[in-house]
């Protein structure tokens, strides 16, 4: 399965913000954050599935994904998204 790519862009001392860019159809499978997180969408549109529901995410769109809820990706068009969250926070992929 192709994932979408998740790249680091500033780390601070209480937050740090991630980069999500990926193609149509690249999906990232269900994990968690261990801290609450919020995602931005920059470019593109996805769906994101939380806890068994599905929200479609466009352009200008953001959502606040909770702490240690079950969450995956779809990219629907290429996407670009900014996902922003503490610094001790990590992402834990579910088998």
């Amino acid at each position: 399965m192709n994932k979408p790519e998740v790249t680091l862009l500033k780390k601070g001392v209480v937050f740090k913000i991630l980069q999500v860019t990926g193609e149509k159809d690249m999906q990232m499978p269900k994990h968690i954050s261990t801290k609450e997180a919020v995602i931005v969408i920059e470019e593109g549109n996805a769906i994101i599935e939380i806890a068994s529901v599905e929200h479609l995410l466009k352009k200008g769109d953001s959502m606040i994904i909770p702490a240690a809820v079950p969450h995956s990706l779809l990219v629907m068009t290429s996407l670009k998204a900014i996902v922003m969250m503490p610094v001790e926070s990590e992402i834990e992929f579910i088998n």
